[in-house]
């Protein structure tokens, strides 16, 4: 059975940081399939950055400077550290993966950023 596991959520100051970590784990996966998404009230899911084919981390324009993806292949876990949070990344972020066998989320983890 396939599980993402996330964890590293929580409430934070606006400038404050958060490392969000993601592993996954009951089937064959390549961090190069996996990314993280978010969602706020009332808004759609929205790409926050992700591996792509070629190993090359993409980020969502919002982020860039701010976030940064890194990963452990060993342990299949994707990792996104978040500086200089601002109260609009509050959301729900979520991991995600795909491999041969489909698409996987999960479950989400919290970030509150407070002004």
């Amino acid at each position: 059975q396939v599980q993402l596991v996330e964890s590293g959520g929580g409430l934070v100051q606006a400038g404050g940081s958060l490392r969000l970590s993601c592993a996954a784990s009951g089937g064959i996966f390549s961090t190069n399939n996996m990314a993280w998404y978010r969602q706020a009230p009332g808004k759609q899911r929205e790409l926050v950055a992700g591996f792509t084919y070629l190993a090359q981390a993409n980020y969502a324009e919002f982020v860039k400077g701010r976030f940064t993806l890194s990963r452990d292949n060993a342990k299949n876990t994707v990792y996104l550290q978040m500086n200089s949070l601002k109260p609009e990344d509050t959301a729900v972020y979520y991991c995600y993966a795909r491999n041969g066998g489909g698409s996987y989320w999960g479950q989400g983890t919290q970030v509150n950023v407070s002004s």
